[in-house]
Formats: C-alpha cells, structure tokens, sequence
C-alpha cells in the first residue's frame, strides 16, 4: 500500500449509519430480506445526493462569517437528519425533510457567538450538529416557522486543550468525535471511558447534549457521572461553571445544560473526569432456559458492590440474532475491568450468584486482552457493532427496523417487558399484516431498575414505511406511560420522543424551561420544536 492510500480517510454515508465501505451489498440485502416474510424482490437503490432538489441557500452570511459556511449540496444533505430508521427511510424515498440553508463550522467561542449574533438577527434556526448520529430526530429542522436553517457542524473544535493528571481530569473541546478524544488521551495513560455504540460517529457535545449512556453497564455509564463543569455559548452570553469534584451551591448550572440538546446553547468545551486505562479484564456467558429467572439473577448481581463493567441480558431471540445462542435459550453477558488488579474472584462472584438463578456457564469465559475473545461473547459484541449497518441493509428491503429503549424500577421490569412484546408486535401486525418481531436485551442495570431495549422487525408497506414506524413507535410509547418507564433512558427527546416526553414531566417543571428558553434564546433560533414549542 502506498503512503498515500494510507491517508485516504473513510467516507461516511450521508444517507445511512457509518461508512459507505461497511454497508451491505445487494446480495448481502437480499439474504437479509429472506429473514422477514412480505420484504422487496429487489433492494431499494442506495440514494444519491443529485437525486434531491437541493435548492438554493435563502441566505447569505456575511463576509466576516463566509469562510466558516458551506453551502455546498453534498454538505447539506449530510446535515439534514439523524439515523434513525425514519431517516433512514425517507433517504432511501428521496424525501429527507427539510435540508439546511449553510452548514457552518466554527473553530473557536467567538466564530460560534458570532454566528449565534448573526442568525438571530435574520431570523435563521440554528441546529447544532456532532456527529450526526441522533436516533430521535435532534438534529433537523421541522416546519417553516424560520426563514432558513443553518446546520452549526462543531467537528473542528476536536482538541484535548489540557490534561490535569492530578486530578484526572482534562478540558476537551465538544466537537471530539469518540476516537479523535481518546487518541489524545490514550498517550497520558488515561480514558473518558464512554463508549456508546455511536462512539465512532458522536462527540462529547453531543453526549452532554443528550445525557447519552456508555457501553458500559453499572457504575460510571452515563456521561453526567464525568461532568466537571461546562462552557456553553448561548445567544445571552456565554455560562462557564466553576471545576469542582462536587458542590451544594444551589441548583447545577451544570445540570441546566446536560440533556438541553442544543435549545438552551452550544456546550463549546467541558472539563471531564477521566481514569486510568483498564489493564486487566474477564468475561463470561450464562445461558437461561427462564427469561424470568434472568431477569432476576441480574438483579441480583446488580444489587451487590461487584459492579460489572458489562451486565446484558438478551432474550432468546435477541441472542439467536447475534449467535450468542442457537437453542432458545437467553444469554447473560458479564464482564469486569480494573486498571489496578486482577478481576477474577469479582467475575466468578457475579457466575455464582447467575447460576444460583439457573444459569449455565458457557465455555468461553475469558480474560483476553478485551475482554470478549470467542464464544457468545464475542458473537454479542460483534452483532452489536454490525447491527446499525444490517439495519440499513433490511431498511433497503423494505423491512421497518428500529430500536427504543426505556427504563423502569425493577417490579415493573417483568410486565413491561410482556407488554411490550404483545402490543407492539399487535400494532406491528396492524399497520402491516405481517408478523412482527419484538426483541429486548437488558443494556444498563442499577441497584433499584433496569433499562430494557427493543428492537422490532416487520416486513413494511412500500412507501408507506415511515408511517408504519410511527404507528408502532405511537403504540410503544402509549405501553411506556402506561407502566411509568422513561420515555427514553440514553436515546434523548429530540422531535421524535417529544410526546411522550411531553406527557411524562411535570408541569411546573415545563413552565421554568419555557422562562429559562425564553432568557437565553430570546429569537427562538436554536433547535426549535426540541424540548419544548
């Protein structure tokens, strides 16, 4: 290989999850298409960007802005949408929403006030865009209340601007996609330790923005446990809270910004904790003939002081997907890391108390330099990167295709997950009279509930697919309120989880963000129709 061809980067999808390299074939769609009864002959053709009519730009920035804005077609249907399966769907019809005006860049505080200053002034929605890889519609615009739309890109605020050892802790800039922040970190020794299935594709903005969950499933896993202090440029000025380990100063100036999801301001940089990298690791697999009995050897485990890095739990056909398990059976998937010592006497603590509850230990227990080398640990792992990519693959067949995810206290746990798998398969088969399939695994755990994830797969309506997935997600939301579980655990609200969330918060709480978006985004430009109208 060439010097040079070693520098070519990767191109990302505009369209679809990750990189144009790793998405299915033909073959490899139609293969994916024999798995769901009713799905296309053929695959849809893969969109292209001079299929859409991009029009001109409504606005131009002016010449002390210019440098920092694209108005290039290509940049801008890029910027258009998240990926989740909706629009994943309206890609592949050529009806992707309304694309953005410019996409602007900004290297620094200033260039972002700037652009804030500029587009209040003429009327110009504001959505502030990491990685793109919202599942929950945060990150287009909806309506036509705005004169134009400006897509604020922050990827090239990407540095580690410093790193206190002392305290473990480092400043870092939003714009740093998961890879580009821990190579910075990775020559200090230490790590963020943050890694949603995302990782690739989101920044730490973007994990502030939406409180995002970790991979990992007890202890430090959901980006607020990192937070130090933020800085955050809104249109009233910019908010910088103080660097303390802790404080009982009033409400978090802090708190008011995490999960804001760019409607409040563009968190610019944080002050994270950060942690030695793990040196020493070990996994193992139980299998479960009861679902029931799993769902309480978790608990279990997740109600002692052990801890585990990974405790997920699939279902029988969660597992028969990922090839964790051939027999019906369901799958528990354990793991322990440490950078200090050993993990073994933790690991079997965790077997012990699982097989109490009826669990076989598989024979790929491991302590592999990852932790999951071989066995239905490593199959989990690896449908669990692929799994984005087969989706767009059987999207391309016509198949609706999609992920939610929940969480609840653990005695509602049980019938919600009933629930669940009857009534949305029921909407699933009424929106399109094919049988449905409704998987969960279990993806976070603590001590008092759990956070169950969905995946449902039907064969959909030509044409009519995004419809049929609103039909479905309208029933699963409607399942959630019922038994009182979050209408969303790490995916964020955006525009597609506003009802529920709507219904879940309580009205005073409502009245003071409507007071506090009123004072910091006085024109309404930034992220309009999230959170709140």
């Amino acid at each position: 290989m060439t010097p040079a061809a070693e520098t070519v980067p990767r191109l990302r999808s505009w369209w679809g999850w990750g990189y144009q390299d790793a998405h299915p074939d033909e073959a490899e769609c139609l293969a994916l298409g024999a798995l769901l009864p009713g799905t296309l002959a053929r695959p849809l053709p893969v969109p292209r960007v001079a299929d859409l009519a991009v029009g001109r730009p409504a606005v131009t920035p002016p010449p002390s802005l210019a440098r920092l804005v694209s108005g290039d077609p290509d940049d801008r249907a890029a910027h258009a949408m998240g990926k989740a399966y909706r629009d994943i769907a309206r890609a592949l019809r050529g009806r992707p929403g309304r694309i953005p005006d410019l996409v602007a860049r900004p290297t620094g505080d200033q260039e972002v006030a700037d652009l804030l200053d500029w587009a209040g002034a003429h009327g110009v929605a504001v959505v502030p865009f990491g990685g793109g890889s919202s599942v929950v519609g945060g990150v287009e615009y909806r309506g036509d209340a705005h004169r134009a739309v400006l897509s604020l890109d922050l990827t090239s605020m990407d540095r580690v601007l410093e790193v206190d050892p002392t305290g473990r802790s480092a400043r870092i800039q939003a714009g740093a996609l998961g890879p580009v922040l821990e190579d910075q970190l990775r020559p200090h020794g230490l790590t963020l330790r943050h890694f949603p299935q995302s990782f690739e594709f989101s920044t730490l903005g973007g994990w502030l923005a939406t409180r995002a969950g970790g991979h990992y499933a007890t202890g430090r896993t959901r980006i607020d446990d990192f937070v130090q202090s933020l800085r955050v440029v809104t249109p009233a000025g910019t908010s910088t809270s103080w660097r303390l380990p802790a404080s009982g100063a009033g409400p978090s100036p802090d708190r008011l910004f995490l999960g804001s999801e760019g409607t409040l301001g563009v968190i610019t940089e944080a002050w994270m904790r950060v942690q030695e990298r793990p040196r020493h690791k070990a996994s193992a697999a139980l299998a479960f003939t009861d679902f029931r009995r799993a769902l309480d050897a978790v608990r279990t485990v997740a109600q002692t002081d052990l801890a585990p890095a990974n405790c997920r739990l699939l279902d029988p056909g969660e597992a028969l997907f990922s090839r964790a398990s051939k027999d019906g059976s369901s799958v528990l998937v354990l793991g322990f890391e440490s950078a200090t010592g050993p993990v073994d006497d933790r690991l079997a603590a965790a077997v012990e108390l699982a097989r109490d509850h009826g669990g076989r230990l598989g024979a790929d227990r491991s302590d592999g330099a990852d932790g999951s080398d071989g066995g239905a640990v490593g199959a989990w792992r690896s449908a669990f990167l692929r799994m984005p990519y087969l989706r767009d693959g059987l999207a391309r067949m016509g198949a609706v295709v999609e992920t939610f995810e929940t969480a609840a206290t653990w005695d509602r746990i049980p019938a919600l997950i009933e629930a669940v798998r009857a009534e949305v398969g029921a909407a699933a088969r009424a929106a399109t009279g094919q049988a449905a399939t409704v998987n969960c695994r279990l993806t976070h755990v603590y001590p008092d509930g759990a956070a169950p994830y969905f995946t449902v797969a039907v064969a959909g309506r030509p044409g009519d697919e995004v419809a049929v997935w609103d039909d479905i997600k309208a029933a699963a939301t409607d399942v959630l309120h019922r038994h009182r579980a979050t209408v969303t655990h790490h995916h964020a609200v955006g525009r597609d989880h506003r009802p529920g969330y709507d219904r879940q918060r309580p009205e005073p709480f409502a009245l003071a963000l409507r007071a506090v978006k009123g004072a910091l985004d006085p024109h309404g430009i930034l992220n309009p129709g999230v959170l709140l109208d």
